[in-house]
């Protein structure tokens, strides 16, 4: 992600101050929604590397505890053709990258979500499409979509900041 400018800085302060008070919860799905609006769309290739990943507990999505549950670290994006969307600690406290929970690895790609396209992670083995919007130049903001990923009509909204 390129640089800022003061307006720009100060706007991505702000979102990510929101996104800190989402954390915290209580969180309503609608702020949840209002803060992937006003997230800014990014480029697959903008988000290569590594990067450690949380949620907002409080909006209650199941995938949520599944994560927690696999010891979720975050997601490993090391080429446009070879994303591990599961990046967890394994008994010994190494971070693995969880091809059987993640069934397979993944691709980044440039995709139009909600009419605007931004960087995202398709997986190879299971349909599902992760879309990511920067909040900051080292945070973003992530909504996975796909089959059987919505609980109760709501999408699994999630955080990434970077770690390398």
């Amino acid at each position: 992600m390129s640089p800022v400018g003061t307006g720009l800085r100060e706007r991505m302060e702000a979102l990510r101050e929101r996104m800190e008070a989402l954390r915290e919860g209580p969180t309503a799905y609608d702020d949840l929604e209002r803060l992937w609006a006003d997230a800014t769309p990014v480029r697959a290739e903008d988000v290569l590397g590594t990067w450690r990943g949380s949620d907002f507990p409080a909006a209650g999505h199941p995938v949520s505890g599944m994560l927690e549950g696999a010891r979720w670290y975050g997601k490993r994006f090391e080429s446009l053709t070879e994303a591990h969307p599961l990046i967890c600690r394994d008994d010994a406290g190494e971070l693995v990258s969880d091809t059987g929970l993640g069934k397979g690895i993944a691709s980044l790609w440039d995709i139009a979500f909600r009419g605007e396209v931004t960087a995202s992670m398709v997986y190879d083995g299971q349909p599902i499409i992760d879309h990511f919007k920067a909040l900051d130049e080292r945070t973003l903001i992530g909504v996975m979509n796909g089959k059987g990923v919505l609980a109760k009509g709501r999408h699994y909204f999630f955080v990434l900041e970077r770690d390398d």
